[in-house]
């Protein structure tokens, strides 16, 4: 495992890095399948730690069990992607984000179709909260999972593991936050971008295997 000597950010400079930033955005109106996900960042055990979920298993779920920001697939009810991030937020967890510090957007990230399915344009949205570890869990996330920003831009929690793609093992890097509890895909790439937008001269760390 290599380690990165990297800067350490306070809160109050992610806010301020954030919302200075520009994002990319698509055409959303070309667009059919549109979600949000909300980055969440608070001051805590390991200093400043992000918040992510590990969605709960379901046979059939391409998602079943993955670690994710909260969020989800904006609603004909929902006035724009950011409130389908607080929205969701609110339902998975059942922290509001809107009781938080709200830093900015950050550039859309697409998924990949799977079978039939077309890809989904993502809008990740950074906020600040004082959240504890008092979340009221939907039936679609197992377990809430705090991660130290530090232990991720530094490589410590940096590792790989194998996924299936079109049925064939790949290898994909990854940070490690427990077992069963591997941080990867759009999730991993959709930190990239955020480390990125904190330290414009970031490069994405190599696992050494």
């Amino acid at each position: 495992m290599r380690v990165y000597d990297r800067a350490v950010f306070t809160l109050q400079q992610i806010q301020e890095r954030v919302a200075q930033y520009t994002p990319t955005v698509i055409d959303l109106a070309k667009e059919q399948r549109q979600a949000a996900v909300a980055i969440v960042l608070r001051s805590g055990e390991s200093g400043i730690e992000l918040l992510f979920i590990k969605r709960a298993e379901f046979e059939g779920d391409p998602w079943s069990g993955h670690m994710s920001f909260p969020g989800g697939h904006r609603d004909a009810t929902d006035n724009g992607l950011r409130e389908a991030a607080e929205r969701e937020t609110l339902e998975e967890i059942g922290l509001c984000l809107a009781n938080g510090q709200y830093c900015g957007s950050l550039s859309h990230q697409r998924t990949f179709g799977r079978g039939n399915r077309p890809g989904t344009v993502v809008a990740p949205y950074v906020y600040i909260t004082q959240q504890g570890n008092d979340f009221q869990l939907s039936g679609e996330v197992d377990a809430v999972v705090w991660g130290s920003l530090e232990g991720m831009l530094k490589g410590n929690l940096l590792t790989s593991e194998d996924r299936l793609v079109n049925d064939k093992p790949t290898k994909f890097n990854g940070y490690s936050l427990g077992v069963n509890r591997f941080v990867w895909g759009l999730t991993f790439r959709t930190l990239q971008e955020f480390f990125k937008v904190l330290d414009p001269g970031y490069v994405e760390p190599l696992e050494d295997h």
